[in-house]
């Protein structure tokens, strides 16, 4: 008969690595799936200086390394997959592999994670972490006194905008249409602070720079005029995917696919399937926050199971 796991984990990166600490040392016998990108973001992330614990700072992919060896060495299954398909139907839900293997468990903790969105350039992921950057509060301190710039036209691209204004010297924000579709309040505070410029139907054309970002070439669409600005970061906020799609319609989903949950738990709408990380965080996106809604999912889970009867 097949096995019945305790607890499968969804994705690894901060929430899974850590929600898989938590539940090994809980005695749920963790098999976690690691998905198409084992460690998620933080393995497109070079230095990591804002993560308690490491003062000297640390490379995104060992300290992904570092989380993952915790989680094993609790006794964490680790396995390099994909999942591809979900029944929660439950009480005991299924999820099959890539390759086709149905797994059941009585509880699933998901931390699928979300993908930045990028502008697809060559030069933006040639780039990539080398001045250009999806992140303003991850590494908006690396350009400090340095002049940068920020594409988007939505909150987010106003509030990173906003962030960056206090730390450089100035910040252009590129907007494709002659509006943007930022709150009216956000976009206020985007014009009250001086040292953003905003450039109004303008498109990037190029990014420069050989080993790192040494200025952007854009296009003002209504008027054809292509000009050469220097900056130093490139700060791609266009918005975030969710990896969501899987779960179809079993999980409640806000109107961008973000996973929710019960207000300060995480609880989704089905009973022994918990969200944790970024596939329901749109909020604040960061690795330290990820990590403490991976803990609350394990230890959700753990009193799911004891309440079932189960451990």
């Amino acid at each position: 008969m097949e096995k019945i796991h305790k607890c499968v984990i969804i994705g690894s990166g901060p929430a899974g690595y850590t929600a898989a600490v938590y539940a090994s040392r809980a005695n749920l016998e963790p098999v976690l799936y690691t998905g198409p990108e084992p460690g998620g973001q933080l393995m497109i992330t070079t230095d990591v200086e804002n993560y308690p614990g490491y003062p000297e700072g640390v490379m995104g992919p060992q300290m992904m390394e570092d989380f993952k060896k915790q989680a094993v060495r609790f006794g964490t299954v680790v396995h390099l997959e994909k999942i591809e398909k979900v029944d929660f139907t439950g009480p005991v839900h299924k999820i099959w592999t890539e390759a086709g293997q149905e797994i059941q468990a009585h509880s699933i903790i998901i931390s699928t994670g979300a993908s930045a969105k990028w502008l697809g350039m060559e030069s933006e992921q040639r780039l990539m972490n080398k001045g250009v950057s999806a992140c303003a509060v991850c590494d908006g301190f690396f350009y400090k006194g340095l002049e940068v710039a920020v594409v988007g036209g939505g909150d987010t691209a106003a509030e990173e905008a906003q962030y960056l204004a206090k730390l450089c010297p100035k910040v252009h924000l590129l907007v494709r249409r002659d509006e943007m579709r930022a709150s009216k309040i956000m976009q206020q505070r985007v014009v009250n602070t001086p040292n953003i410029e905003v450039h109004w139907n303008t498109e990037t054309e190029e990014i420069l720079g050989k080993e790192e970002v040494e200025g952007m070439r854009v296009k003002n669409n209504v008027t054809g005029e292509v000009k050469d600005i220097p900056i130093k970061g490139f700060f791609v906020a266009i918005g975030h995917t969710p990896n969501t799609k899987i779960f179809g319609d079993w999980l409640d989903k806000d109107e961008t696919g973000y996973l929710k949950t019960v207000p300060g738990r995480s609880l989704t709408n089905i009973e022994g399937v918990f969200a944790s990380g970024d596939a329901q965080d749109k909020i604040y996106r960061q690795a330290v926050t990820a990590a403490g809604t991976g803990c609350m999912a394990a230890l959700d889970a753990e009193r799911y199971l004891t309440e079932k009867e189960i451990i």
